[in-house]
């Protein structure tokens, strides 16, 4: 049985529900108290040693990182084009992993922090680096319809999250209508499951 230790308001958590959830695997939820400290427990470090969600368990597998979950889940459970071997392709998917834990996370996901739980942040910079990875993500997505090698993989699942939470980051994704079609599919795939925080264009 796979075993998903997690937040239940964190964007890289529901990006691991997502993927389990698309491929239709079954797993046990582990919700952690960060109020508690529960991530920072002696037992949790020992999972990962750096006290952060999500940690997926699978027999004696242990994987950390989102990123790292997703790829280990579509090598082991999915089709190919999840996460394909191909250098050429891999490498595309790998380079939008790359965005989800940099300008994502620098971004959209730092808007978030601030606004809804109050972290105090450079405001400046974490808009204008929102404002630059949606107006690449808008004009990369008006010619394709998935992010990498025209089919859905887990650069999708990975960058999805926190653009479906940047309401929360007070974002306004009106002006970016390529994205937004981009999200309506991917809330339309069998399997799809949301979180509280998501503002669905599917609505």
């Amino acid at each position: 049985m796979i075993t998903l230790y997690e937040f239940g308001l964190s964007g890289n958590c529901h990006k691991v529900r997502l993927l389990l959830s698309l491929l239709g695997l079954h797993y046990h939820s582990k919700l952690l108290n960060s109020a508690a400290g529960e991530h920072k427990t002696e037992q949790f470090l020992a999972l990962n040693p750096f006290g952060q969600t999500p940690v997926l368990v699978d027999g004696d597998t242990v994987v950390r990182d989102s990123q790292a979950i997703l790829v280990y889940l579509a090598r082991s459970y999915g089709a190919d084009e999840w996460f394909p071997q191909e250098p050429a392709k891999m490498a595309e998917v790998v380079s939008w992993l790359a965005v989800a834990a940099n300008e994502i996370a620098r971004g959209p996901n730092t808007l978030r922090l601030h606004h809804k739980f109050g972290r105090a942040i450079n405001l400046d910079d974490a808009t204008k680096i929102t404002t630059q990875v949606l107006s690449v993500l808008n004009l990369h997505l008006q010619s394709r319809h998935w992010l990498a090698n025209n089919t859905l993989t887990i650069a999708d699942i990975a960058i999805y999250p926190y653009i479906a939470l940047a309401n929360e980051g007070k974002v306004d994704l009106e002006p970016y209508l390529y994205v937004q079609n981009w999200m309506g599919r991917i809330e339309h795939l069998t399997g799809y499951v949301t979180m509280p925080g998501i503002q669905r264009i599917a609505d």
